[in-house]
């Protein structure tokens, strides 16, 4: 049994990542600032704010972790975009930290969770975190050993209701206000994965050497345009809800694809099997009227 760490296991691709780390029996300890987690029973919780070295160091010193997470940080662009100084201290400076810690205390693995946004021109101040803790990481595996995987994560989605769960709110406000407001023109083109299936490839990676030291690409199968995710909701909804797209407001978000020529070189994984996008949905679906 391996004694994981996960910084920000209390999140939206947290809460997958740590019931899938449960599920394949590792013994974890979740770091946040968060106790929100259904799983307090089965692992150890401790009070982390990563932004924080005295918090970091204390989270370390409580046990001898094999493999570390990090997810913790700004998850939302648009937040970072209107906070870019926080976002910096938790995104590359808490990263660090925990980098720092990991080399004082012998870590094997270190996994980062990082964003499509890492390979573009676009993402602004989310984007640039990115791939500077990206380049930084890269620097302590040459300096120090620090063997480590990068998941760059793409559109990830699921059926409960995270702030940065765009899926989710999406369906919510369908079935609430019975309308769709996009910000863009709808053409956006994406490739949804249900955060079930992340986790369990965010779980694989450290289950093989194959992938130490190696940038990874998790999304999936489901490549479709933004008003085909609309219509298809709209469908699911028997047509009773309105679509509106009025192209505004979405310049630090990419297009077509978040490739740039300046970003470093990636392998791409996807599950499978997955969960299929229109069951997605359903899901989300039943997860709304649920609450109602």
């Amino acid at each position: 049994m391996k004694n994981v760490l996960v910084f920000g296991g209390c999140g939206f691709l947290g809460h997958y990542l740590v019931q899938e780390l449960l599920r394949r029996d590792y013994k974890v300890t979740i770091a946040d600032i968060s106790d929100h987690s259904e799983f307090l029973e089965q692992i150890t919780f401790e009070f982390c704010d990563i932004s924080n070295r005295e918090n970091v160091d204390r989270v370390f010193s409580t046990g001898n972790f094999e493999v570390v997470y990090n997810l913790a940080g700004f998850a939302n662009l648009d937040d970072a975009i209107k906070n870019p100084i926080k976002t910096l201290e938790l995104n590359v400076i808490g990263n660090m930290y925990v980098l720092e810690n990991c080399i004082k205390n012998n870590t094997a693995k270190f996994v980062y969770a990082s964003s499509a946004y890492a390979m573009s021109n676009k993402g602004s101040f989310y984007g640039i975190s990115k791939l500077a803790s990206e380049k930084i990481i890269e620097q302590y595996h040459k300096k120090h050993g620090l063997d480590f995987v990068i998941l760059r994560y793409g559109s990830v989605y699921s059926e409960r209701p995270y702030e940065n769960n765009y899926i989710f709110n999406l369906v919510k406000e369908a079935i609430l206000s019975k309308e769709i407001n996009h910000s863009g023109d709808g053409n956006e083109i994406r490739e949804y994965i249900h955060a079930a299936d992340a986790a369990k490839l965010s779980v694989d990676v450290i289950e093989s050497n194959e992938f130490l030291n190696y940038h990874m690409i998790l999304t999936g199968t489901e490549r479709m345009k933004r008003k085909e995710l609309f219509e298809m909701i709209k469908e699911i909804l028997n047509g009773d809800v309105h679509i509106k797209c009025n192209e505004s407001g979405y310049h630090n978000h990419y297009k077509f694809t978040p490739y740039s020529f300046e970003a470093s070189v990636s392998k791409k994984i996807i599950a499978n099997p997955h969960i299929d996008m229109g069951q997605g949905i359903l899901e989300c679906i039943r997860a709304v009227h649920h609450d109602l």
